[in-house]
């Protein structure tokens, strides 16, 4: 019989990781919904094209990457390779300048390229994203460094560092992509075959290429930032002295570009040394044509994204502490036995009144007493409650102490107070580590 597992690139999430990715998710809304962000859902699958239009047909996401299939009517739609574009889809879809001038929005969830999986790098993999759509201002661009910032400082990875550039906008970008092409056309053999085609339809994307070959050569093109136009000067240079006034330390990185072709001006990403030479924990920055690109208005934006795997991995490789982080989950404050059949209805009935406070299970395998404490034991459970058909007769219920062996007989109908007066137990569901 065949086995099946799950596809190259994929993974499970089993319960003990489960939990980090909570601490995560949970430090992420937690400072994104106190700056004002509301959560958005988009679908996994979109209309190609969008993507297409969106992140450049020129990109290697559009070129390489992106998962395109047909459906049984013969629409072109793909899996969504990034975020972005698909909350600018739903933005003008559903007219939500008409519910106020600057929407801040975020998102959470997985996105497929077809890459070469690696650590950190799957082909399924997920992502945290904020947007800010409809403000021209720096403080927005501001705003998103120092959020993003401070998420990853109440992850754990404080000492994550800003790489910071601007990569222009349509008015200005020409002639340094001209620049570009003027200073490796005399190394075009050179080049891999990648870069040889981008020589021509999309230069900056040398700037990121990955193979030392080409890096070699990057020395020759001079910095973006000698090209800017006066107002992309203007906002660039408002961006850098306002992070240094706020005290948000950031290096100057000229070669930096992002892998889509829809950003303008700002460009960063944040980054953590323990990820070696792919240190990115995650990128964004200003993208004030994608709107009127997708078939909306003149609508200026500003965003970010970080990919949770990447994020872990960085952590892991910090050796972080997960001890007292996690939000709980499958944690239980109690465990409900039974002593003979006559007394199991009994106990079910009483666990599920105790569920509306408590985590309380049971099992479910008929089990002996011996082995239903030695299961409670294996659960980490501290208090067991004992329901026995005499004890049941007189109204009362056994709490056996599993860590210092002690039993105590209660009254069913005091079995509430017992447990408020004599336990650390919270109750319900806890999210720690935030």
């Amino acid at each position: 019989m065949t086995r099946f597992k799950s596809p190259r690139g994929t993974y499970d999430i089993l319960p003990d990781e489960a939990r980090k990715w909570q601490v995560v998710e949970a430090n992420a809304r937690s400072v994104l919904r106190r700056s004002g962000y509301r959560e958005i859902q988009t679908p996994l699958i979109e209309d190609a094209a969008l993507f297409l239009r969106g992140v450049g047909e020129a990109s290697d996401i559009a070129i390489k990457e992106m998962y395109i299939f047909k459906d049984r009517r013969g629409r072109s739609l793909a899996l969504r390779p990034e975020g972005t574009a698909s909350v600018v889809r739903a933005y003008i879809q559903h007219h939500l300048a008409a519910d106020r001038d600057v929407q801040k929005l975020y998102y959470l969830g997985p996105m497929f390229r077809y890459d070469r999986p690696q650590a950190g790098r799957n082909r399924q993999f997920f992502q945290i994203g904020s947007e800010v759509i409809g403000s021209h201002s720096p403080l927005a661009d501001i705003e998103t460094i120092w959020i993003w910032k401070d998420i990853f400082g109440r992850i754990g990875l404080s000492n994550a560092t800003v790489s910071l550039n601007s990569v222009g906008c349509r008015s200005c970008r020409p002639r340094f992509q001209e620049a570009i092409r003027d200073a490796l056309s005399g190394v075009r053999d050179e080049l891999c075959p990648d870069c040889q085609d981008r020589l021509q339809r999309n230069p900056m994307r040398i700037l990121d290429c990955k193979v030392e070959g080409c890096r070699v050569f990057r020395d020759r093109i001079p910095p973006i930032t000698d090209y800017l136009c006066t107002a992309c000067e203007g906002h660039h240079a408002t961006v850098r002295q306002t992070l240094r006034d706020l005290g948000c330390g950031f290096q100057d990185d000229p070669y930096l570009v992002r892998g889509l072709d829809y950003y303008t001006r700002t460009a960063f990403e944040i980054v953590h040394g323990a990820l070696g030479s792919q240190s990115s924990l995650g990128g964004g920055g200003r993208y004030d044509d994608l709107v009127a690109v997708l078939g909306g208005g003149n609508v200026p934006a500003v965003g970010f994204s970080a990919g949770i795997e990447r994020i872990l991995l960085a952590l892991d490789r910090d050796r972080f502490d997960w001890r007292g982080r996690g939000s709980g989950e499958g944690e239980l404050d109690l465990f409900v036995v039974y002593t003979d059949p006559e007394a199991r209805e009994e106990a079910f009935r009483q666990l599920l009144d105790l569920r509306k406070e408590y985590r309380v299970d049971m099992d479910y395998t008929e089990k002996s007493l011996k082995g239903q404490l030695r299961l409670a034991h294996r659960l980490g459970v501290r208090k067991v409650l004992i329901f026995g058909t005499d004890e049941l007769k007189r109204g009362a219920v056994i709490i056996r102490d599993m860590l210092e062996s002690e039993e105590k007989e209660v009254l069913l109908k005091s079995l509430r107070e017992f447990l408020k007066g004599h336990s650390t137990m919270q109750g319900g569901d806890r999210v720690a580590g935030i």
